[in-house]
């Protein structure tokens, strides 16, 4: 009898230690991901809203939306966050500037930006140098800063006279100027300029004119979850492919999912992190349907290359603190 009881006890105890454990484990495996508010994140939207991280094995316990990839990279390098679909030259500045320990371990797009105009305020790329032309774009460091100089330097435009008209905002807010005529034109990440057109505005340039094979947004993990978590890295890489993959395959039940995962998340961002009058904004399928398209290329191939183009690119604009390699940068081993 005493036999039985002790291992009745000693099973209890067994079993206790056990589901101790697994709840640690679960604990330890959870994943953090952050996203931004735009079409860049599709995948993301669609594997969340799918429920495909979930049916992955993967235990998502934070899904934060992001109004720009500058705030998402500033959240990174608090720690906050184990993976991020984010732009690339945000991502960069993280690693070099914060020294964030982030990997890319697969892309999301090239492109994915574009400079809109007021039609009847610019014809010609001349018509930014008129008195009085007020020009938007987000800070420096910034993709479409970038892109900015791009332009003055293929277009031959006095760099002194276009960057003292320069008004610097975030995306919701340089759309509403230009909806509003307080701007001419706007540098503007997508899906902004594709929603610009609705109200009459013109997209005139876009990054495939301007920088070739442009890398528009990646997905990054930290260094010590990569190494602690491969099998999980390597799943968060597939449900991203398939993610992709549907959006190419099925565009505009695509679009309609990303709406509204963006008018979801639009809800909760916009009155704390952004302006209050941009929780007015009404996304509608078929300029998300343009936007995923016509302005992104969506595929998580990526190329060492370009990755290392956009490196040497913030270096020259004076970006980074310090500069590093592409192969140090990257982790693309789970791409199929």
């Amino acid at each position: 009898m005493k036999k039985c009881i002790l291992l009745v006890i000693s099973g209890i105890m067994f079993w206790g230690i056990s589901v101790h454990a697994g709840e640690r484990d679960v604990i330890e495996k959870s994943i953090r991901i952050a996203v931004e508010f735009t079409t860049h994140s599709a995948c993301a939207h669609i594997a969340n809203q799918k429920g495909w991280y979930k049916e992955e094995g993967l235990n998502v316990t934070s899904y934060e939306n992001y109004v720009t990839g500058m705030a998402l990279a500033a959240a990174l390098s608090r720690g906050d966050i184990d993976a991020a679909y984010i732009c690339l030259i945000p991502a960069i500045n993280a690693r070099a500037n914060a020294g964030v320990p982030i990997k890319i371990v697969a892309g999301i797009h090239k492109y994915g930006y574009g400079f809109v105009v007021n039609p009847d305020k610019v014809e010609t790329i001349d018509d930014l140098k008129k008195p009085g032309i007020r020009i938007g774009c987000a800070r420096e460091g910034s993709p479409v800063d970038a892109l900015l100089h791009k332009m003055l330097e293929k277009y031959h435009l006095d760099k002194k006279q276009i960057l003292g008209k320069i008004r610097r905002m975030n995306p919701p807010k340089l759309l509403l100027a230009l909806k509003m005529g307080q701007l001419d034109a706007a540098f503007i990440c997508e899906q902004f300029p594709s929603m610009a057109e609705e109200s009459g505005l013109k997209v005139f340039l876009t990054a495939e004119d301007l920088w070739p094979d442009m890398q528009g947004s990646v997905l990054v993990v930290r260094e010590e979850f990569l190494k602690e978590h491969p099998d999980l890295v390597e799943r968060l890489v597939k449900v991203t492919e398939r993610a992709t993959q549907f959006i190419n395959e099925h565009p505009e039940e695509a679009s309609e999912i990303v709406v509204e995962g963006l008018q979801f998340s639009g809800k909760k961002i916009f009155p704390v992190k952004a302006i209050g009058a941009a929780s007015k904004f009404v996304i509608t399928p078929l300029p998300i349907l343009r936007s995923l398209t016509s302005r992104l290329v969506n595929t998580t191939a990526i190329d060492p290359r370009e990755i290392q183009k956009a490196i040497d690119v913030c270096a020259e604009l004076g970006y980074l603190k310090k500069t590093f390699n592409a192969e140090d940068f990257t982790d693309l081993r789970f791409i199929r």
